[in-house]
């Protein structure tokens, strides 16, 4: 590896680093406000939209973001649009250990499904990674039974099922940009939420959260584009699976949240499942 290689490596290294944790405070932002779920999702998607289409200007790329995103594009968006409604409420209603741990099964889900769509061959060591991260999943859902939580834990499941649907558009269609479906599936949400919810009536003080919120997604997403283009595909997972188990630390750190014993076990077996299943890529 030579020096400016070397170089390369290690700035997209940080950058995927820096998109793990951003992606990790959002359980804390949703929870940290008193506004509902619809106007959380209204404003953090209002400035998330705004900051990614002005990046998406300083770098020129707006034509090809938005005029030539396609039909592969829009289907990301509703897709992504219908999951950032389940994702944010799902924090609502239980705990974001439970929500991050779920979510980390979008890629093996990803697999599956690219298998049973596109026919795309899976490896034993990443049909093993499926089976033990849905059998996680399970034990963390089963753990919720009979509560108010579950109806969280199910939603974690539907938005961990569209993110996994988009990884395979993407599989499928790799020329569709990711800035473009990214701010369109904002955008979508903004009248449902208006609609839904009261986000002119939030206070003004957290319109200011969730406006840091929408910057910080867009930050994340950002930066993890940027990384993923000078990182192997195995190490960006694997970096980017480091919000898993940081989104469960800062909650219990700064809302004093406890994961449940299924929630652990649970946990456990989603997260080795992920580190199984990358370990022959890294």
């Amino acid at each position: 590896m030579t020096p400016d290689t070397r170089s390369e490596y290690y700035t997209g290294a940080c950058l995927v680093v820096i998109s793990a944790i951003a992606f990790s405070t959002a359980g804390l932002f949703t929870k940290g406000v008193q506004a509902g779920s619809w106007d959380v999702m209204f404003w953090r998607g209002l400035f998330a939209a705004a900051f990614t289409t002005a990046w998406t200007i300083s770098r020129g790329t707006l034509r090809q973001n938005f005029l030539g995103m396609g039909c592969s594009g829009l289907a990301v968006a509703v897709v992504g649009a219908l999951g950032t409604a389940a994702f944010i409420s799902s924090f609502k209603l239980t705990a974001i250990a439970n929500v991050s741990l779920i979510y980390a099964a979008s890629p093996l889900i990803a697999a599956l499904l690219a298998w049973l769509v596109i026919g795309e061959k899976v490896a034993s060591r990443t049909m093993a990674g499926c089976i033990g991260a849905l059998l996680g999943v399970a034990t963390i859902v089963s753990g919720s039974l009979g509560q108010i939580s579950l109806k969280g834990d199910l939603l974690a499941l539907w938005m961990s099922t569209a993110m996994a649907v988009i990884m395979v558009v993407y599989r499928r269609y790799p020329e569709t940009p990711g800035a473009g479906p990214a701010v369109l599936s904002s955008l979508l949400l903004l009248p449902f939420a208006a609609m839904l919810g009261d986000p002119f009536h939030v206070e003004r003080g957290e319109v200011y959260v969730l406006s840091a919120f929408g910057l910080l997604f867009a930050i994340a997403s950002v930066t993890l584009a940027e990384g993923a283009k000078r990182v192997p595909s195995g190490q960006t997972a694997l970096l980017s699976s480091l919000e898993t188990p940081l989104a469960p630390v800062f909650a219990f750190m700064l809302l004093a949240e406890v994961p449940s014993t299924a929630t652990f076990l649970g946990g456990s077996l989603v997260l080795s499942a992920v580190l199984f299943s990358i370990r022959s890529d890294t």
